[in-house]
This record gives C-alpha cells, structure tokens and sequence, in this order.
C-alpha cells in the first residue's frame, strides 16, 4: 500500500497557497502540470521499466525548466524588490514563485521513498550537529572569503522571508537533491562498496553547480553546505535535511550580510 509523505505535503501545499495567493497563472502554465502528471504515470509503471526510463527523464527536464523559471504561463509575484537590508549588501529581490513548488509535489506523490523512516530523536540530532558544523564552515568560510561579515539584524520582511524560505525553497531544493537525486542514487549505487558515499557526492557537487550565477565562491560553499545536508538526510531522513538546509539559511539572513556584500 501506497504511504504518501502527508506532513511534507501538507507543508508545500501551505506554501503553494501563499504563493497562489499572491501570483498567476496562465493556460501555458497547465501544459507544464499535464506533462507532470504524464511523467508520474510513465514512472509509476513498474512492469515497463523503458516506460520508468522516460517518465523520469521527462520530469527531470520539466524540474530544469520549472526550477531556473524557464516555462511560460507563471506570473511569481516580487515580494521584495531590490532591498538592501544592509548599507553594504547586494540589493536583494523575492518572488513568491508558482512554478518550483511542482517539483515537490510531484516528487513526493510519485517517489514517496524520498521521505525514509527515521525517529524524532535521529532528526533533531542529525539537525543540531550538522547545523553547527555547517555554519563553522560556510559561513565562516564566506567571512574568511571576504563575501559576508558580522551584522545582525531583522528587517520586516524577515517574516515573509522565512515562510517562502522554508515552505517554497528549502523544502523543495531538499526533497530534489537530497531525496531525489542522493537517495536515489544510493539505492543505484547499493551494489557499490561506496555507493552511498558517491551518492551524497554527486548531490552535494550538482547542489553547487546549481549556485553558479553567484560566483565560484558559493559554488565551493554550496558544495560543502551540500555534503552537510547530505548527512544530515542519511542520518535524520528528509526532514533533518530540510531543518538544517533552513537552520543555515536564517542564520546567514539574520546574522550576516545577506545575500553578500556588494563589490
């Protein structure tokens, strides 16, 4: 029998409402869900592994279009537009988008065994460790790098910051490359001696790449950061990840220059 994962749902489908609330969308953004839904019933098919195949490279290219806002049809409403929460900061922009919140939900309908089994105790200690030494070494490493420095604050946006943050980024970059494409690869790789060693690997680095429009810098950051959550997910399951992937975000909001200093 199918478990589906209902807390995780329940929390996108929070955060699917607020960017609704606030957002668009048009009959070309339908396209885009249809051809969702037909990717999850190719991959469902567990006699027709070719069919398998297909639905999951169908939807891979549907998250690559979905996730850099590639696909016509969603109108993400801006948030915050170009705010300096510091003097020295880069100008910062929000949208509350519409389209990356569909990789969630199709990940967690379709591969409901991104979501593995683990104790409220494993999570909250995965979380806790993995947080701290995350923060030592990626915030302390942006400091060293010259690209963040020491200033707190809690603008007012801070509130709206943090519910997009968690329910319509965290939740769904976590569930994409730690759920997805690590645990996926983990159960690829289960016949290697170090499959799962190569699995956190590969997500952590791809994690990276996918921070490249930042600077090499973030690349080199978002990779460790990366291997941090991919720990946290072996240890704690999905939701250590996601608490840690959030934990390190709201300390670089509210403790450093956030997103970076401007040149």
């Amino acid at each position: 029998m199918l478990v589906l994962p209902w807390p995780y749902l329940t929390l996108l489908s929070a955060g699917y409402v607020l960017a609704l609330t606030y957002g668009q969308l048009t009959a070309q953004a339908s396209i885009a869900i249809i051809l969702l839904l037909l990717a999850g019933f190719a991959a469902r098919q567990h006699h027709y592994r070719y069919g398998r195949y297909v639905g999951h490279i169908l939807f891979i290219l549907l998250a690559l279009a979905l996730a850099l806002h590639w696909w016509p049809g969603f109108y993400n409403a801006r948030m915050i537009d170009n705010e300096r929460f510091t003097e020295d900061a880069v100008p910062f922009s929000m949208n509350l988008n519409l389209d990356k919140p569909l990789i969630g939900f199709w990940l967690l309908l379709v591969c409901p065994w991104i979501v593995a089994p683990h104790s409220l105790t494993q999570t909250l200690k995965s979380s806790a460790l993995a947080i701290s030494l995350i923060a030592l070494a990626t915030l302390g490493g942006a400091w060293l790098l010259g690209i963040v420095e020491w200033s707190p604050k809690w603008p007012e946006q801070a509130w709206l910051w943090i519910n997009n943050n968690l329910l319509l980024v965290t939740l769904v970059e976590e569930a994409l490359f730690r759920g997805y494409l690590q645990g996926g690869l983990s159960r690829r790789f289960q016949h290697l001696a170090y499959g799962e060693h190569l699995a956190l690997l590969i997500a952590a680095l791809l994690f990276g790449l996918a921070h490249w429009g930042a600077g090499w810098e973030w690349v080199l950051l978002a990779s460790l950061a990366g291997a941090g959550y991919g720990l946290a997910y072996r240890y704690g399951g999905l939701a250590a990840a996601i608490a840690t992937h959030f934990g390190i975000n709201l300390l670089h909001f509210g403790l450093f220059t956030y997103p970076m200093l401007a040149a």
